[in-house]
């Protein structure tokens, strides 16, 4: 199927399946005519690097849980270490979108919002940072 066909069917875009292949995640035949040749491996593979992606997988971490999905000598454990790692890195995450928050809420609740030049919102923001 040309790449108009396996992005449509895989829920990708046709610059995705490209970047996905000049990323080695994905390499489709050709035909004579020099056309991109996506067969249903290609679409199986596509299906989970769009799965991975919106897990939040990185490009580089797709490719490792894609090498573990072909390799039928594959452990498990490999995987799960690879998920348990994306869901500490997504901990941390969280944890400084809540210290984030935190901050945004202090700043809103010390500025009156009305007319006046005076800003603690402002003030907040350019104060040195302490070490």
């Amino acid at each position: 199927m040309n790449i108009s066909a396996a992005a449509r069917l895989s829920g990708l875009t046709t610059k995705a399946l490209r970047y996905y292949e000049s990323s080695g995640l994905v390499v489709p035949g050709r035909c004579a005519n020099g056309y991109r040749d996506y067969n249903d491996a290609d679409l199986e593979a596509l299906h989970f690097i769009r799965r991975a992606r919106n897990a939040g997988f990185s490009v580089d971490e797709v490719s490792g849980l894609l090498a573990l999905h072909r390799n039928p000598r594959r452990r498990s454990r490999e995987a799960r270490a690879m998920v348990e790692g994306k869901l500490a890195q997504l901990d941390e995450q969280i944890d400084q979108l809540r210290e984030m928050r935190t901050t945004l809420q202090g700043l809103a609740q010390d500025c009156p919002g009305d007319d006046s030049p005076e800003c603690s919102i402002l003030a907040g923001l350019a104060a040195p940072v302490a070490r």
